[in-house]
């Protein structure tokens, strides 16, 4: 088990305020303190797997900063492309679809 330090992680501070402190505490100290930093992936792994998830059920919402966070985590902008025209034949073609849509964004507003 991680540790229980602080990443500095403050997503779900920035995105619910003192409006939903449980969901807060859940994203911030849990998900990113402590399963996001296991040993047992490289962040870059997890980014794939969690691309991956939202793809498949079609997320687009939580997508879209993934796609971010997998760009940061090393995850090249050919890889997306490619995982995401893989999964749309095992995840749906409309799914495939919209998630390459939002990468396309995604690197339109990052360039």
């Amino acid at each position: 088990m991680a540790e229980n330090t602080s990443t500095g992680w403050t997503g779900g501070k920035n995105a619910f305020g003192d409006f939903a402190p449980g969901m807060v505490h859940y994203t911030d100290r849990v998900l990113f303190d402590e399963v996001w930093e296991r040993e047992g992936l490289s962040k870059r792994d997890r980014s794939l797997i969690t691309v991956s998830a939202l793809t498949a059920l079609g997320k687009t919402d939580q997508l879209r900063f993934h796609l971010g966070f997998a760009r940061q985590n090393g995850v090249t902008d050919q890889e997306l492309r490619e995982a995401l025209l893989h999964l749309a034949f095992y995840s749906g073609w409309p799914n495939g679809m919209g998630a390459t849509s939002v990468l396309k964004s995604v690197v339109e507003e990052n360039q």
